[in-house]
């Protein structure tokens, strides 16, 4: 039977300089495990509108499956607008009340939680109760053995405390960057002189199985209980930073399951993090040459 990897939350579409493509953290990690050799699915909601019909025909154009989406009579498609800097870093206008925010927990959805191999969720898509709360169901529901993946994927002012620690204690690894660890760590009084120590101290706090640091141009820091990984950062000509966070949460997930070393982890999500941040939008087409470039390179 093959794995299930599953992106749980939101779905939006990226309204970028360049034009509209299409994202949301979820959605990008279950497409990169597609990409991966993977059978992935989007768990999210789109409005009965023009958006949502693109929507859908991206899905299954992106070899996702697109059965388990739910429609919305009432509330439109989600959408973000997205800045970028001159160095290609992306700052996110979400907008609010979108369909994705109303996530219902069904029967179907929980026959996809009996299914799922892997989940990846955040805290952006529980902003409102009743997606939260479905959110939670279909982590409760999973197998026992299934791994649960929380990208904290903050985004001002859709968070909390509450949603953060609750958060936090549904997972099994944690991915973050070092922006969202310093929040954490003031928000948790976490004891550490470094970003190391922090990381130490989150993954004791909750039991987590690993914790993944993202640094940037600077690479990452992968902290499991007996082991700390850190991979330097790969250069790249950057033409925007959306999604890169997220191919780095589905690398690393996906080879997580197939038994890979935290060191050839760290050293292909870091190299398909940068590959991704070189392509426009946060799906761009993964061909087989970028597969064996990527996770067969025996580059650092």
């Amino acid at each position: 039977m093959r794995r299930l990897f599953v992106g749980l939350g939101e779905i939006l579409w990226d309204l970028l300089p360049t034009g509209k493509r299409l994202g949301g953290a979820p959605a990008n990690f279950a497409y990169i495990a597609a990409a991966l050799g993977e059978r992935a699915a989007v768990a999210s909601r789109i409005g009965r509108d023009r958006l949502g019909y693109e929507a859908l025909q991206a899905i299954e154009a992106h070899g996702l499956e697109s059965a388990w989406m739910q429609t919305d009579e009432q509330h439109p498609t989600g959408t973000a607008r997205v800045q970028l800097d001159a160095h290609g870093e992306a700052r996110f206008e979400i907008a609010e009340d979108a369909a994705w925010d109303h996530l219902a927990w069904t029967r179907q959805w929980r026959t996809l939680a009996q299914e799922t191999s892997a989940v990846c969720f955040g805290t952006l898509a529980q902003r409102r109760a009743r997606s939260r709360a479905t959110i939670r169901s279909f982590l409760r529901a999973v197998r026992p053995e299934a791994l649960k993946v929380l990208d904290l994927n903050l985004r001002s002012p859709f968070y909390s405390r509450e949603v953060i620690v609750h958060s936090l204690a549904l997972a099994d690894v944690v991915k973050v960057n070092r922006e969202e660890l310093r929040i954490v760590a003031e928000m948790l009084d976490l004891a550490g002189a470094d970003q190391e120590e922090l990381a130490r101290s989150l993954r004791q706090k909750f039991a987590l199985r690993l914790v993944c640091l993202t640094l940037g141009a600077q690479g990452s820091l992968l902290v499991a209980q007996d082991e700390v990984v850190h991979h330097r950062g790969v250069r790249a000509k950057v033409v925007d930073s959306v999604g890169a966070g997220d191919a780095f949460t589905a690398v690393t997930t996906v080879l997580l399951l197939r038994g890979q070393t935290l060191d050839q982890i760290g050293r292909a999500a870091n190299r398909f993090a940068a590959w991704v941040t070189t392509q426009p939008g946060a799906m761009p087409p993964v061909t087989r040459d970028v597969l064996t470039q990527i996770l067969q390179s025996s580059e650092p």
